[in-house]
């Protein structure tokens, strides 16, 4: 049986195999000077060679975006982790029924341990990241990655030893070690987003034109969206020198934007009318078919004239005869319009109505209802009823009676968005890698039961002390995180109370999770380091404080299945063995397995098997598993850990 690899993708063994898919000469062999380990290398100068048309050499000067530590961050984001997600049962709600996820501990760490999982299935991303004003805090992250082991290194790390820290503006790297920062978790999360996947990026000035430029580059120029301008206040604030303040910003980005359909929050109203005229646009030629408008006059004729009037462009091209108060041949206007020809196809095609009082002619669409309304990008209560920051904190203060967090953004910003563009998809993912105080997770909540639609949330947070002179800290809660997840329960048992959507699914659960060290012993991962006096202290390769549950969700992250997914534990021959969503995967931790119980598993047909390597009852059952289930399933995929 082949072993479960139990780390993260090796991102950098990864695009150098794609590099050979394309140059299979520029790619070699080499020997790691410290572990002696071999492992695919890049031959930059025949890469070079093989680029020589287009590669841009030396120092010489180029567009680009650059600042110290990008290399580094880079190597962090395809660095491997050989960690763990441990369920919390306890801080969970509706542990067994729930498909939404709450994960505690660094954001980059966790996104490493959900990208098999989650790869291209992501529909929407809204992050909330520190702003680096040079009194928040911001991820301090390790790029001491040592050449003799990712592994080592990021297995053995100490998990609060300097996680944040301060970024003040003295800093000589003040705005690099913030893009260092989003830079190594953008790349990562990129992949998480489907083909038509959005991500959303709340942000201020001081960041501003960075995080502009460094999005750009990790997603592409051409797939950048907009800049929503966001009210943030009722009433300019005037710290600022010069001006006062009302307003900051949210990035938007497409995973490819020619798959991602327009966003929008509201639809058309049936007997809307809707002018093709619209002055300062460019000027076009538009042909109406035949029988496509519906005139006021009954009978009628025109010749080619100019119907131009005040502000207004159009220009009759072809003569026009009307009959029955419509067009009896094709004709063409010249005019500022608002629709292209391929629009005005549309609309003909759909029966829908253009209709044209009089002259001079000013068509207009008449709207059958129901269609979508792309949005515009600017986010006020004005517009399309999106709170500030006031309001925010008016809905913590119901939620707790207090606002115990500072500038949290309203539910009414994330809900807008995410509607915006998963109108059209009632079960899309949704994910929050920044999630302060769980705005994202409540928005998701009260989306679903407005609309019905069974959209999934995956929160991540880091397991930060909240401030000793914090409100948090004298309502009694010890972490950002643990408050986040109060807030959920308590915003999930008002929105049941209140009114909601017939077809809605009432899940207001979240499983919780914790980011956490390897399952497995240092033998794992290292087996040629131990010695020899060390064997039978190692014949069990599991650390001894780590539960069934434990390693069962290891070997979905390390499998790559849906860490949301049913499981059913069952006794099979008075052992425990867990099903995950019926077949999908069968696990069984226990020691002494029997050939018995070997078939009796078999015989469910399982997609996905995995045992313990150490687990069999003698050596010849262990040999004989493979032989069983190419007889009784020989579809199931066999692992042992």
């Amino acid at each position: 049986m082949n072993k479960l690899k139990m780390h993260s993708q090796d991102l950098i063994q990864e695009n150098i195999s794609k590099i050979r898919g394309l140059f299979p000469a520029c790619v070699t062999e080499a020997r790691d000077e410290v572990t002696g380990a071999v492992r695919l290398a890049v031959d930059f100068d025949q890469l070079r060679q093989e680029l020589s048309d287009e590669i841009v050499e030396g120092h010489q000067e180029r567009y680009r975006l650059d600042w110290p530590g990008k290399r580094e961050a880079l190597a962090l984001s395809n660095a491997p982790i050989s960690k763990t997600l441990r369920p919390i049962i306890d801080e969970s709600v509706h542990f067994n029924e729930t498909r939404n996820l709450f994960i505690q501990g660094d954001n980059l760490e966790a996104l490493k341990l959900l990208q098999d999982a989650y790869l291209g299935q992501i529909d929407f991303i809204y992050i909330d990241p520190p702003y680096n004003t040079g009194t928040d805090f911001i991820y301090k992250d390790s790029y001491a990655v040592g050449a003799d082991s990712f592994l080592r290194e990021t297995g053995q790390r100490d998990d609060t030893g300097g996680r944040l820290v301060a970024n003040p503006e003295s800093n000589g790297r003040f705005h690099s070690a913030w893009l260092s920062m989003m830079y190594s978790r953008l790349r990562v999360a990129k992949f998480f987003l489907s083909e038509r996947g959005v991500i959303c990026i709340s942000i201020d000035d001081d960041e501003l034109d960075n995080l502009l430029k460094v999005t750009k580059e990790v997603f592409g120029e051409k797939n950048f969206v907009t800049n929503f301008l966001r009210q943030k206040k009722k009433k300019p604030s005037f710290l600022h020198g010069n001006v006062g303040s009302m307003y900051e910003y949210v990035v938007c980005l497409c995973r490819q934007r020619d798959q991602s359909p327009p966003f929008s929050v509201d639809v058309t109203t049936a007997g809307k009318k809707y002018p093709f005229n619209n002055a300062g646009n460019s000027l076009g030629i538009l042909e109406f078919p035949a029988g496509s408008v519906y005139f006021a006059e009954n009978s009628a004729g025109y010749s080619p004239e100019d119907m131009s009037e005040g502000n207004i462009v159009t220009r009759l091209l072809d003569p026009l005869r009307i009959e029955n108060h419509t067009n009896v041949a094709p004709f063409r206007l010249e005019g500022e319009f608002r629709y292209g020809q391929a629009r005005l196809d549309e609309i003909v095609k759909a029966g829908e109505s253009i209709t044209i009082s009089k002259a001079p002619f000013r068509p207009n669409h008449i709207k059958s209802g129901g269609e979508i309304k792309k949005m515009h990008n600017h986010l006020s209560p004005a517009t399309y009823d999106v709170g500030t920051n006031e309001d925010a904190t008016a809905e913590l203060e119901a939620l707790f009676g207090i606002c115990l967090f500072d500038n949290p953004k309203p539910t009414s910003l994330v809900r807008t968005l995410c509607k915006a563009v998963t109108y059209d998809q009632p079960e899309a993912k949704v994910l929050d890698f920044f999630a302060g105080s769980g705005t994202t997770a409540q928005s998701i909540l009260e989306l679903n039961a407005e609309d019905g639609g069974a959209r999934q949330f995956i929160l991540v947070q880091l397991d930060e002390v909240v401030p000793e002179d914090s409100k948090a800290k004298a309502a009694g809660y010890t972490t950002i995180s643990e408050l986040a997840q109060e807030r959920i329960r308590r915003a999930g048992t008002k929105i049941l109370k209140s009114k909601s959507h017939s077809n809605w699914n009432r899940d207001v659960g979240f499983r919780v999770f914790k980011v956490d060290t390897s399952n497995m012993k240092d033998v794992y991962y290292r087996p040629d380091e131990m010695m020899q006096t060390d064997v039978l202290e190692m014949v069990n390769n599991v650390k001894e404080d780590r539960s069934a549950e434990d390693l069962l969700f290891q070997v979905l992250v390390d499998w790559g299945v849906d860490l949301t997914l049913p499981i059913r534990r069952e006794t099979l021959q008075d052992k425990v063995v867990f099903f995950v969503e019926d077949n999908t995967l069968i696990a069984c931790f226990e020691s002494d397995i029997t050939e018995s119980l070997v078939k009796e598993i078999a015989s469910y047909e399982p997609l996905r098997v995995v045992f313990r390597d150490n687990g069999f009852v003698s050596d010849a059952v262990k040999i004989n598993v493979e032989q069983i289930f190419r007889q009784l399933s020989p579809i199931t995929e066999l692992k042992a850990l």
